[in-house]
């Protein structure tokens, strides 16, 4: 697959007013297996900034 700027453009969501792209989305343009690129993140912790990975959790209804 060719990679173009609007390709990774497209990849790029807008979530509470930060960019962020998914784990799988980069792992494809590196190449590399999400569980592998997941994998490195957790072991190389000195090398990714600190606002580089979060992970979603699920939300409890708020509105009881």
């Amino acid at each position: 697959m060719e990679l173009t700027l609007s390709h990774i453009e497209n990849r790029i969501f807008t979530v509470r007013g930060l960019q962020v792209m998914l784990d799988y989305h980069l792992a494809a343009l590196y190449g590399v297996k999400t569980k592998r690129l997941n994998e490195q993140v957790k072991r190389n912790p000195k090398r990714f900034p600190v606002s580089f990975m979060f992970q979603l959790t699920a939300v409890q209804n708020v509105f009881c």
